[in-house]
């Protein structure tokens, strides 16, 4: 483990993520920083280095654009394909939906932030580097969250270095967490804080954006691995050993009936920043479970 919890923090998952980018037409490609005012926040927060500026497309560019939207359609139906093989037997799988319509289009396509955030919010405390547009090359992000908070890690592909702590907020401070299905192969999830601040973050797969939102939400019961028996630790490592060298560490998810879910993201052959999920349930021997009516 390249970063070290405190003797009384269980990690319960870590996953890649940055800050999302728009989809619809007068926005696709592009990511603003507000305040409650919808004013541009980003020459405002401290220590940020200066980042690329936008401005929504006009009629005519968003016509051109649309033009080659189609390619856009083929990223979820070979996503889907690859997050749908080469996982364990009975295993479930995310699915990877497109862009269906927007709930939200004040925010999603007639504008695109990725922080809403007041003078001294929480929000304006996430570290710079999720943004693409402003982290150097070979650098990225990675989220984790304990049962204490949420951490933000800085990782370099050319190196083994330590990770860097970018930063970190309370798990307290988390009051809703959503998967914004309006966004590239909807795999977004919104972070809202206690005092309305939020943002916005791509996680590569609609299936990990879900899980997201249902484990800061308390829908989904978490677990730390030690809370694994040996045996189902064991079968963890069998799953594991079927995977990518380039897997996520497991996330693991106790279900109603006790059944333990396990879940594993690797970087996708569909694009790039783009992951396929493979799970696998398990009783507590660690044998292959069935679920349960309303584990699923």
């Amino acid at each position: 483990m390249d970063w070290h919890p405190a003797p009384d923090e269980d990690p319960l998952f870590r996953l890649t993520v940055k800050f999302a980018t728009g989809l619809a037409p007068a926005v696709s490609g592009y990511r603003w920083f507000r305040d409650a005012e919808r004013n541009d926040i980003q020459g405002e927060l401290a220590g940020w280095p200066p980042g690329p500026e936008f401005a929504p497309r006009t009629a005519g560019d968003q016509t051109a654009r649309r033009a080659g939207r189609g390619f856009l359609t083929a990223i979820p139906v070979i996503a889907n394909l690859i997050a749908n093989i080469g996982g364990a037997g009975g295993s479930p799988f995310g699915g990877v939906a497109g862009a269906r319509k927007s709930q939200d289009p004040e925010n999603e396509v007639h504008d695109f932030p990725v922080m809403w955030a007041a003078p001294g919010a929480v929000a304006r405390t996430v570290p710079w580097q999720l943004d693409p547009g402003r982290r150097p090359d070979g650098y990225g992000t990675d989220l984790v969250v304990t049962n204490r908070r949420l951490l933000f890690l800085g990782t370099r592909s050319d190196t083994s270095d330590e990770a860097d702590v970018l930063g970190e907020i309370p798990r307290e401070s988390v009051i809703e967490a959503q998967q914004m299905e309006f966004s590239k192969i909807s795999a977004d999830v919104r972070i809202t804080f206690a005092d309305q601040s939020w943002i916005r973050l791509f996680t590569g797969n609609p299936k990990i954006a879900e899980r997201v939102a249902g484990i800061l939400c308390g829908n989904d019961q978490a677990l730390p691995e030690s809370a694994l028996t040996e045996a189902q630790r064991q079968g963890v490592s069998r799953f594991m050993a079927d995977l990518p060298d380039t897997a996520q560490p497991p996330v693991y998810i106790r279900l109603p009936s006790g059944i333990l879910l396990v879940e594993a993201s690797a970087p996708s052959k569909a694009g790039k920043e783009i992951f396929s999920t493979a799970g696998t349930l398990m009783d507590a021997s660690g044998k292959p479970a069935q679920p349960k009516p309303g584990d699923l």
